[in-house]
């Protein structure tokens, strides 16, 4: 009994903690808090009422940025002179770009060489350095993490990480707030989990009765 009193108390404390990390959170330096809008025919067609929250309006078009601005901002002075690195092919990589430009500092992203252009463009446009190496996720990520100790970057990971998952949370806040009235579940789509554990965290602090639910292609293992 008082092995699982001890876990309860364990388990209460690491969510008091992530959600003081995601009311703290700098994200709103580069990001915007987005609406969460009804969608009408998708609550006739499901018989409920459905809601969307509108991440496809952040500056890189995803939550991303929310994620990648937090870690930064964590960093010290001494870190982000030295520059960060990450592997990425996506939004992560647009978002860390993004987020390094707003504070002056040097980004470098490694991405596979099958990267389609356009995603290369959206990390150059938004003065990140891309560095092509590899023709899998995994190959740019061993090189990424080799130039952390050839070149003392700090690595930024995309989604492993307490900052990047209290950036990430703050969307959770932000639902909170913007509808106070009866929410059976909240659906999350989930690749790395960075957005559904910074979601759940948040949720199951405030409001537990609340159902938080991943969603992931079939194949996605």
């Amino acid at each position: 009994m008082n092995q699982l009193l001890d876990g309860v108390q364990v388990h209460s404390h690491l969510l008091s903690d992530y959600v003081r990390k995601i009311l703290t959170s700098r994200v709103y330096d580069v990001a915007v808090e987005t609406p969460l809008q009804g969608a009408r025919q998708l609550s006739e067609r499901l018989g409920n009422q459905v809601l969307l929250k509108r991440e496809d309006l952040q500056p890189v078009f995803s939550f991303k940025i929310r994620g990648a601005y937090n870690k930064l901002a964590q960093l010290s002075a001494e870190e982000l002179a030295r520059g960060v690195v990450t592997a990425s092919a996506g939004n992560h990589a647009q978002g860390l770009a993004l987020a390094a430009r707003k504070l002056g500092i040097k980004a470098t992203i490694v991405m596979p060489r099958t990267t389609p252009e356009i995603k290369v463009e959206g990390v150059r446009s938004r003065g990140g350095k891309v560095v092509l190496h590899g023709d899998s996720f995994p190959e740019a990520l061993a090189y990424s993490l080799k130039l952390v100790e050839e070149k003392g970057y700090v690595y930024i990971h995309p989604y492993d990480d307490p900052d990047t998952i209290a950036g990430q949370g703050t969307v959770a806040m932000e639902i909170l707030r913007q509808h106070q009235g009866k929410l059976d579940a909240i659906f999350v789509p989930v690749g790395g989990g960075g957005l559904i554990a910074g979601i759940a965290a948040y949720v199951k602090y405030l409001r537990p009765e609340i159902k938080v639910i991943g969603v992931e292609p079939d194949d996605s293992n």
